[in-house]
């Protein structure tokens, strides 16, 4: 797996997002992480809809988040989304950057897996259509 497969995204937390502390609640980073799977997705053209046009749905099955530092009100941030697995799962990273220092914000990773429309079975390799995409040998 030598390929890069790597997007961003730059938003600025609305003051909806914010806790009673003044910082960003700790849910909304997933809202964040979302957004930037999303942007990295539609590069490859494979976002939700194709997925489902492909006839898989790739549900989370795991998550994770390490916050490093607080995110505030008007604070311009990068948030990155990284392929680094393909082959039997999709797992994203994930990085949060203060758009204007480059400093790490938080990070973490989705994992999500193939599972068969039609039969609602989990599939154990990721499916073919997912390699083409990716521009990626199967």
């Amino acid at each position: 797996m030598s390929k890069v497969i790597h997007h961003f995204i730059t938003l600025t937390p609305a003051f909806h997002d914010l806790d009673p502390m003044n910082v960003v609640w700790h849910g909304n980073y997933i809202r964040y992480f979302e957004l930037a799977r999303c942007a990295l997705l539609r590069e490859i053209d494979y976002d939700y809809p194709q997925m489902r046009d492909s006839g898989y749905a790739w549900p989370v099955v795991d998550l994770r988040v390490k916050y490093i530092r607080p995110l505030v009100y008007g604070q311009a941030v990068e948030v990155h989304a990284t392929i680094v697995e393909w082959e039997n799962r999709l797992k994203i990273e994930y990085e949060l950057r203060d758009a204007a220092s480059g400093q790490r914000l938080t990070k973490g990773y989705s994992i999500q897996v193939a599972v068969d429309m039609q039969t609602q079975e989990m599939l154990y390799v990721c499916p073919p259509v997912l390699f083409q995409k990716l521009g990626v040998a199967s």
